[in-house]
């Protein structure tokens, strides 16, 4: 596995937790077929073991930067998951803000709909714009 998979995962653990589930060994070999020991596994278990400690934090800071019609309850669930992870990247890990973003991105443009990629895009843009100006 590489980064770009091992991020795919996490937004496919976190999508799944948000739904009920545990994203346990269970759903990673059984859903996801991903062995423990595979390459990335560790990032992969970081990004998602990140979401849930600091949820709190990082939906405060995406509803923060949602238009005003927009509320964190009306958002798709898988992009609300892209979200979650990309911002959780650009904060708490050293990966650049552009690579998170540009991941995130490519990622909805994947698993969500067709204007998925462009409301991602505009999001982690104000964030990351609001952090430059800190």
């Amino acid at each position: 596995m590489d980064r770009t998979t091992a991020r795919i995962c996490a937004v496919k653990l976190v999508y799944e937790w948000e739904l009920g589930g545990d994203g346990g060994d269970e759903t990673l070999v059984r859903l996801l077929e991903v062995q423990p020991d595979e390459p990335e596994t560790d990032y992969m278990r970081q990004l998602f073991n990140g979401v849930r400690e600091h949820k709190a934090e990082l939906d405060a800071l995406i509803a923060g930067h949602l238009r005003a019609n927009w509320s964190l309850e009306r958002m798709a669930k898988v992009d609300h998951a892209i979200l979650l992870v990309a911002v959780y990247e650009m904060k708490h890990t050293d990966t650049g803000e552009s690579v998170a973003i540009n991941c995130a991105i490519d990622i909805a443009k994947e698993y969500s709909t067709d204007k998925a990629g462009a409301f991602i895009n505009g999001v982690l843009g104000s964030i990351s714009r609001q952090a430059a100006n800190e």
